[in-house]
């Protein structure tokens, strides 16, 4: 099934892009109307898009396409040029997009944290373990159910970082590892259905905890740390590339009114923010 979800993802993600091509061809000037953003799946699964892209098109009259297929994907998309904008979480990753001139702006917007979430009974008994590395090391050693998205995504990427930090080799296999290749959303609820362990980012934990019936296990510690950066894709290096209507997305989410509403989600929810907004420059 998880092959199958891969391939419908693709299939869906290359439609959008045709669709997305296509109309900018065919309508004149569409393409100073559209905007094309390659997202990660946290964004797009917590809800906060459905929050912070309609008054953006409403105030500017652009419209924003969103794919959202994961970090790592969405770098790719930008090295290629197939988006106008990215949102990610995965710092050196999109450094290292500016450093190949793929991308020529970064900006940190928002941050939350990662978690690692058990079922509730927590079988391997981590609550006892203050460290996050000592308890990813019981996991591995008493073989407990963990999901992994292993989809290449930022949540992957802290995933590999926090295994090889453990000392542990993360392609490791094991009997009760299920690797998902999908999204934080459907790999929550698949790590709810199998009662195991698995590493989420804080806002796509908490807007499905109900559904998965996860608990967490780790609290905001230093390196779990989960930034969000919005990039524009170089115009200079794809000419076809929507670079004001990038530049106006990236300006709208700096913006006070907007990094309120960032703030606020969640809040009435769930009790709590899901996101804080990052200081800008100027403040």
């Amino acid at each position: 099934m998880p092959g199958v979800r891969r391939i419908q993802k693709y299939w869906l993600s290359l439609g959008m892009l045709l669709a997305y091509g296509a109309g900018c061809l065919a309508i004149p000037g569409a393409r100073a109307e559209t905007l094309l953003l390659a997202t990660t799946t946290s964004v797009q699964d917590s809800g906060l898009l459905d929050a912070l892209l309609p008054p953006f098109t409403e105030n500017t009259g652009i419209r924003v396409q969103t794919v959202a297929v994961g970090t790592g994907a969405a770098l790719r998309m930008g090295a290629e040029g197939n988006a106008d904008a990215l949102l990610t979480h995965a710092p050196q990753a999109e450094k290292n997009l500016i450093a190949s001139g793929a991308a020529d702006q970064r900006v940190e917007i928002m941050e939350n944290y990662f978690v690692l979430a058990s079922p509730p009974q927590d079988p391997a008994q981590l609550h006892a373990l203050t460290d996050v590395e000592e308890m990813l090391r019981r996991i591995v050693s008493e073989e407990s159910a963990f999901v992994s998205r292993a989809d290449d995504s930022g949540t992957h990427k802290k995933e590999i970082a926090l295994f090889a930090a453990a000392g542990i080799d993360p392609a490791i296999t094991w009997p009760r590892l299920t690797r998902t290749g999908s999204g934080m959303g459907l790999s929550l609820q698949i790590a709810g259905q199998k009662q195991a362990y698995i590493l989420s980012d804080l806002g796509t934990f908490l807007a499905f905890q109900a559904r998965t019936g996860l608990v967490p296990l780790t609290g905001p510690e230093a390196s779990l740390r989960n930034v969000y950066s919005v990039l524009r894709v170089n115009p200079e290096r794809f000419p076809r590339a929507h670079a004001a209507q990038a530049t106006a997305l990236i300006a709208y989410l700096q913006e006070p009114e907007t990094r309120k509403k960032i703030a606020d989600f969640g809040v009435d929810q769930f009790g709590r923010p899901l996101f804080r907004p990052l200081e800008m420059p100027s403040d």
